[in-house]
């Protein structure tokens, strides 16, 4: 297995079984801000499963065709509607849905061939490889869950 997808797996995999432990959390520590005028524990979590199936419709299928990948949403116009939904749908929901992509995710992932890791790809003007492009998740990841494993250090 390419080095970089079995990296991206694990963490997928781990990403996965942190949110699991977000369920110990009580519904007031789910939904205070990570900081003043900030999202929710709930709303960050809330934001992935939205953007883990633009990843899953909208590119990975476009990665190995020669068609143009499909526009990308407009960032702030999807992360306010995950933010909206993830104010109307419990703890519980919130983290199945997470998981559920997640798990749609780590399968896509698996599937792709890892003589295709090291392809170049292009993504609006910038070309780089399939190991790059997720490493932008992974690094999207671990900025959320930096903000909220601080907030719950100051729970505690």
């Amino acid at each position: 297995m390419h080095k970089n997808k079995e990296q991206l797996l694990m963490h997928y995999e781990n990403s996965i079984e942190w949110a699991k432990t977000l369920l110990q959390l009580t519904d007031t520590e789910w939904r205070t801000p990570i900081a003043k005028d900030k999202w929710t524990i709930a709303e960050i979590i809330g934001h992935f499963p939205a953007w883990d199936q633009f990843v899953l419709k909208k590119r990975i299928p476009y990665f190995f065709t020669h068609q143009e990948l499909p526009k990308a949403p407009n960032e702030n116009q999807l992360n306010d509607q995950s933010s909206k939904e993830s104010k109307e749908m419990t703890k519980e929901e919130v983290i199945a849905a997470f998981v559920a992509e997640r798990r749609r995710l780590v399968i896509a992932i698996n599937n792709i061939e890892d003589e295709l890791w090291d392809q170049q790809i292009q993504v609006g003007e910038t070309s780089l490889t399939i190991s790059d492009y997720f490493h932008g998740f992974i690094k999207h990841d671990l900025h959320h869950f930096k903000h909220v494993e601080a907030l719950r250090t100051t729970l505690k």
